[in-house]
């Protein structure tokens, strides 16, 4: 018999009363091969014809449920024609729809191409929005049959609907796809939340609690989608944070001149890898700071440390509180990280008796002035402590009773910044006398680092040292001028200079270079500074034509300084002075070794370089240190002698105002320059002491010993105290700048996979990472580029990835990738500029990608046969399998860190697809398990971008990864083709 269309044969097999596996051989034989069931629309057919009457047909309804137990026909059209009935005032036919989808709506699956699993996600959106709909149709008709006294109906209806909801929903796999659908049609997830809204509306006005309860319990598993993977827990089973400690002692020990911005973007980073509350997180900062208060070297150091902790901190929470989700929480969070701190008295007494008062006053008040506590919180905590201190150790003795306490100074040296700022502004010409009484008192005391470190802790020192180059440039030439006013000149040029090489030294020359530009002449202060200043890491050339300069100017110097008294000063040119005294002494030194000049001439002359101007003398000492360093053993006596005779004071009565004030910085100086060469020729040399260690960090390493096992030993400690004290930054720093970047790299990872216990090898992780923060973008280079691929394809290596080692590493390699692919796409600190540094290698000839052209990207995207090409297997090392997110959004490949990602995903895809499991296929899982639990919702354009897509499919395959939410979070659903592969992948789970 010849069937003309499908309704017919429904039809004909109702007439004959066929059993539904009858009904199903009959269709198989009236319909053949070719097309499916799906594509003849036959679950529509079907409820077509069942749903014609005021109650169902279920011979009918019984093909249709036959269809969907042997496969007959997709989920997704069943869902697809369920969703088109909207007649609920047939309660029967509602009754029997919904009995259908409890046949499978918490199972559903698609095993077809990724189209089809998209639409499954659709239907299932379809089929939610008629649950909401229908739900809503039967409150309603429950209302109406209270109002009439006939409510069984409409409760057994409604109970039915909030049941096939609270199914469909409490399945992850189902919110899964559902996600997806949302980003595919966010036009019908706006009717969702319309109806749910709806919905609300009328079931408020229900008597009954559990119906309510039941509703309210869908619909926050529906607003929950947009969100599902933005939920992480905290942290609360520790109270120690390593790594925020860490950040904030390097910080503040190495760059307070930096920005605020990269430090509070470094921070958060820890906080979202680590999953710290923000209480915990505030009170870590704050600990760190006391800890480097108590601990850093008296004399700058302890200023730098002051201004850190009491203005620059808490302009970083003012930035972290725009993080946070409300003001009013913050400052609570804020409020409770204080009062945990007040628990730690031994710490606070030891601040407070460093600093000779109390400190967290100080830093209560800093904090209520910038709005990050209340005025009554403040109040409470203040006296709190007070109460506190009452029974503290005697804090003040006799001989610190008359010292002032350094936060005071630093908190009101920072408005005298901004007025000096503003004096420095006005016309120099007009009243120098009056500047020079300014730069005079700045001199006295501890005045100068004081005003200098509260400049670097509020990012004026760059503006500061600006007006001082333009003040020195101002004073290089003299007109016609009377004696005093060229020893005022003398003194200003003088002092200007000074205070720059000090700037330079302690805060580092970077903040006195001006933006290169191309018409404006270089400042004489720059020019000499990078020419002609000794520093870390500068090997300068002392027959450089920078320290020759015009012959007849070396003479007249030459003769100036042997002939007469004392140095003139009436129109002296200085910068010239300054820049003619290399070869000027070169010419002393030449007729000194040949016996032209005898000891006693010499002396003359050395006095008479430093007795007016101490610039001169640094000037000098700048050429002799690299003229020393090319002489031979035999040859360095004159030269070290007469680095000896300059860096003494003057003991004259005939010397300019602020002599003395100028030599105590002169001598600070001339020791920084001197330190590697007097090291060098193990020469002492007595600089005027001041009574504090001018260079607290310099020469920490011992002598005599292999940097490797200073580098192992240093670490062992810092591991067995659990944090890293600024002592030891130096350290890692200078091993660093010793070893390279890849010794020091492999070394400290050799140090972490040989730690056998778990919460060691966790510890040893977040002290890594805090000490790779000394150079994170290159150490981050080499662990991925280099070290990790390097275990991972040495068979004979793959023992040392078991965990718990291993994991550590994973999460380690996961925190660096993070943290230098966010950290503003490679711009390194100041801190790291300073570096002098080869790149290891040239990382595109070391990791080639293959670049795509434009049309087999388009043939790929238009490809409908996903399968064959995207979806291929990853052993295929052909384009299509290392096709991924990056590539779509046009992420440039230069770059040296995108290279590497690149390649260690394209290396994680072949492991997941090779036949050979080992603790290598353990470590990659672990590695993108890190990356799950460190990602934050809607972070698109992180490193996942550039894994394969045909990764996903692969990684499924793991026990542990085989979850609907790690396919979302590993897929870039912002594009078409990454909702497309991870519908593929959540519809086969």
């Amino acid at each position: 018999m010849k069937v003309v269309n499908l309704k017919q044969a429904i039809l004909q097999a109702w007439k004959e009363r066929w059993s539904d596996y009858q009904w199903a051989i009959n269709m198989k034989k009236f319909f053949p091969k070719g097309a499916t069931w799906d594509i003849l629309n036959l679950a529509e057919a079907l409820l077509e014809q069942a749903m014609i009457g005021p109650s169902p047909n279920p011979l009918i309804l019984s093909y249709l449920k036959y269809a969907i137990s042997s496969q007959m026909v997709s989920y997704s059209s069943v869902l697809t024609a369920i969703s088109k009935f909207d007649d609920f005032s047939r309660d029967l036919c509602v009754q029997a729809l919904l009995d259908i989808m409890d046949m499978f709506c918490d199972r559903l699956s698609c095993h077809g191409k990724a189209e089809e699993c998209l639409g499954l996600c659709r239907a299932l959106l379809s089929a939610l929005h008629w649950l909401l709909r229908c739900t809503a149709a039967s409150a309603e008709l429950l209302r109406e049959g209270l109002e009439a006294g006939t409510p069984a109906a409409g409760e057994k209806q409604l109970t039915m609907c909030l049941q096939r909801l609270e199914k469909t929903l409490s399945s992850t796999k189902n919110r899964a796809l559902l996600h997806i659908a949302k980003l595919e049609e966010a036009s019908s997830w706006t009717a969702i939340e319309h109806s749910l809204l709806k919905l609300g509306e009328i079931l408020a006005n229900l008597s009954s609690p559990h119906l309510r309860s039941q509703a309210e319990q869908c619909g926050t598993l529906i607003r929950s989608i947009p969100t599902m993977l933005s939920v992480h827990s905290e942290r609360l089973h520790k109270t120690g944070f390593p790594t925020v400690h860490a950040v904030v002692l390097l910080e503040g020990t190495m760059n307070l001149t930096g920005e605020t911005q990269p430090l509070v973007e470094q921070l958060m980073m820890v906080k979202r890898m680590q999953h710290i509350p923000t209480p915990l997180f505030v009170l870590e900062i704050w600990k760190a700071c006391f800890v480097g208060l108590i601990e850093s070297p008296e004399g700058t150091e302890e200023l730098k440390w002051t201004a850190f902790t009491f203005l620059k901190i808490p302009q970083v929470l003012v930035k972290l509180k725009k993080y946070s989700h409300g003001d009013k929480d913050f400052t609570e969070d804020v409020n409770c990280a204080f009062e945990f701190l007040l628990k730690l008295t031994p710490l606070l007494d030891k601040a407070d008796q460093r600093c000779n008062c109390d400190c967290t006053k100080f830093l209560l008040q800093e904090c209520s002035k910038q709005g990050l506590l209340s005025e009554a919180c403040e109040t409470n905590l203040v006296a709190k402590r007070t109460a506190d201190r009452e029974h503290a150790p005697q804090l003040k003795s006799a001989e610190n009773a008359n010292i002032q306490p350094n936060p005071g100074l630093i908190l009101r040296a920072e408005p005298t910044v901004t007025n000096i700022l503003k004096t420095m502004d006005a016309d120099h010409s007009k009243s120098p006398e009056g500047l020079l009484g300014v730069l005079g008192h700045m001199l006295s005391g501890k005045s100068l680092d004081l005003l200098l470190a509260a400049a670097a802790a509020t990012g004026k020192l760059k503006s500061f040292a600006r007006k001082f180059i333009n003040l020195n440039e101002f004073t290089t030439h003299g007109s016609e001028e009377s004696t005093k006013a060229a020893s005022v000149r003398a003194l200003l040029f003088d002092i200007s200079f000074l205070m720059l090489c000090h700037v330079a030294q302690t805060y580092g020359s970077e903040v006195i270079l001006s933006e290169p530009s191309a018409r404006a002449e270089v400042p004489f202060f720059e020019t000499w500074m990078q020419t002609c200043m000794p520093e870390e890491g500068k090997v300068l050339n002392p027959d450089h034509p920078c320290f020759r300069p015009d012959s007849t100017k070396v003479e007249s110097l030459v003769a100036l300084l042997n002939n007469s008294s004392e140095m003139k000063l009436v129109q002296m040119k200085w910068h010239e002075a300054c820049l003619s005294i290399s070869a000027a002494i070169l010419e002393i030194l030449n007729a000194w070794e040949n016996g032209v000049l005898a000891f006693e001439s010499i002396q003359k002359i050395t006095d008479n370089i430093k007795g007016k101007v101490c610039s001169l003398a640094v000037c000098a000492v700048a050429w002799l240190v690299a003229h020393v360093r090319m002489l031979g053993l035999d040859e360095r006596e004159k030269s070290l002698q007469m680095i000896r005779q300059l860096a003494g004071p003057l003991y004259s009565e005939n010397t300019l105002q602020f002599y003395n004030e100028r030599v105590v910085i002169m001598s600070s100086i001339l020791e920084h320059m001197c330190a590697d060469v007097l090291q060098q020729t193990a020469t002492q040399i007595k600089f005027p002491s001041t009574g504090v260690d001018t260079m607290p960090y310099w020469n920490l390493l011992p002598p005599k010993r292999p940097i490797k096992e200073v580098l192992t030993d240093v670490f062992a400690k810092v591991l067995e105290k659990g944090w890293v004290d600024s002592r030891s930054i130096h350290i890692f720093d200078t091993l660093l700048h010793m070893g390279g970047v890849y010794w020091f790299c492999n070394n400290l990872v050799k140090e972490l996979l040989r730690e056998t216990r778990k919460e060691h090898a966790l510890q040893a992780v977040e002290l890594l990472y805090s000490i790779f923060c000394l150079d994170m973008q290159q150490l981050t280079l080499v662990l991925l580029g280099h070290i990790l691929p390097g275990l991972l394809t040495d068979s004979s290596k793959w023992h040392s990835l078991m965990d718990p080692p291993g994991t550590a590493l994973a999460k380690l390699a996961v925190w660096c990738a993070l943290s230098s692919y966010s950290s503003h796409k490679g711009q390194a600190s100041s801190r790291q500029k300073k570096r002098h540094r080869e790149d290891i290698e040239d990382y595109i000839s070391l990791f080639p990608l293959d670049d795509m052209q434009p049309s087999k990207l388009m043939r790929l995207l238009s490809s409908s046969e996903d399968d064959a090409n995207i979806l291929s297997s990853p052993t295929d090392r052909s384009m299509s399998s290392s096709f991924s997110a990056s590539q779509l959004h046009t992420v440039n490949m230069r770059g040296p860190l995108n290279r590497v990602l690149a390649n260690l995903f394209l290396l994680i895809s072949s492991i997941l697809g090779s036949r050979t499991a080992g603790p290598h296929t353990q470590f990659v899982q672990w590695f993108m398990e890190e990356c799950v639990d460190c990602l934050e919702q809607g972070s698109r354009g992180s490193i996942l971008q550039f894994m394969p897509f045909t990764t996903v499919s692969e990684l499924v395959k793991v026990s542990a990864m085989c979850s609907p939410k790690v396919v979302l979070a590993i897929t870039d659903l912002s594009l078409p083709l990454g909702r497309q592969v991870a519908a593929k992948a959540i519809a086969a789970l």
